[in-house]
């Protein structure tokens, strides 16, 4: 049904764009909040609040929404992922996830954000003499992500595989890297330009290691093997004479 990421650090902002300029990745004015409104409702209302780790209930006799409008900074707020202005290679190589930052919530330390909230939407894949799909990396953030919609162009989907409402989570200096099948299939295909336009998703990635709750390590629909995706991956090295 959705995907909740909760930050305890910075509010989130438009990251700095840098060379990039005044415009793109995702713009302010395609951001929208709702206009003042109220609830005059009577009746038993439960309320819900995080303190401390903790979830807390209350019934009040009316509903708390009872104000005409509020004052300040904080506001809460929607965005079509689909507005994303997405900046992508036009030579060779593949662009660090961060070029599809959509909010960050920046750290102490620059280029270590607490949370990048990271959106890999439709485009146009067009470099030139370079492998097309995220390369095999690690790296000092960790990263969670989910599908929206569609499918992922550097995962595998079908039975057992990355598939809308799943998610992948790969820890800071943990190595990963697209399936063997999507290997193959890239490393033989034409490169010419390519519309990647079926699927949408995201990524959390953070500073900090993620750990699971004991409820999703004994969840029933992990998938089992994951490793596997990676076996018969060949070497590729060329003697030169």
């Amino acid at each position: 049904r959705g995907y909740v990421c909760e930050n305890y650090g910075a509010p989130f902002r438009l990251p700095d764009l840098g060379p990039i300029g005044a415009n793109g990745l995702a713009n302010a004015r395609d951001f929208m909040a709702p206009v003042a409104a109220y609830e005059d409702v009577d009746g038993p209302v439960e309320v819900v609040n995080k303190f401390c780790g903790n979830l807390w209930t209350a019934t009040y006799d009316h509903s708390p929404l009872d104000v005409v409008a509020w004052h300040g900074n904080h506001v809460p707020y929607v965005y079509d992922l689909r507005r994303f202005n997405v900046i992508g290679t036009i030579s060779y190589d593949h662009p660090d996830p961060s070029v599809f930052t959509v909010l960050t919530s920046p750290s102490d330390t620059p280029g270590l954000a607490g949370i990048d909230f990271v959106v890999f939407a439709p485009r146009w894949l067009v470099g030139e003499d370079t492998f097309r799909p995220p390369y095999f990396h690690r790296n000092v953030m960790s990263e969670y992500m989910g599908l929206i919609e569609g499918a992922y162009d550097a995962k595998t989907a079908g039975e057992g595989g990355f598939v809308p409402g799943g998610g992948s989570l790969h820890n800071m200096m943990s190595a990963h890297g697209p399936d063997r099948e999507t290997f193959d299939r890239a490393s033989a295909a034409e490169l010419k330009p390519q519309k990647v336009d079926d699927g949408l998703a995201f990524m959390f990635e953070t500073r900090w290691p993620v750990t699971l709750t004991p409820h999703a390590a004994r969840a029933e629909h992990l998938q089992q093997r994951y490793d596997d995706v990676w076996q018969g991956l060949e070497r590729h090295f060329r003697l030169l004479p």
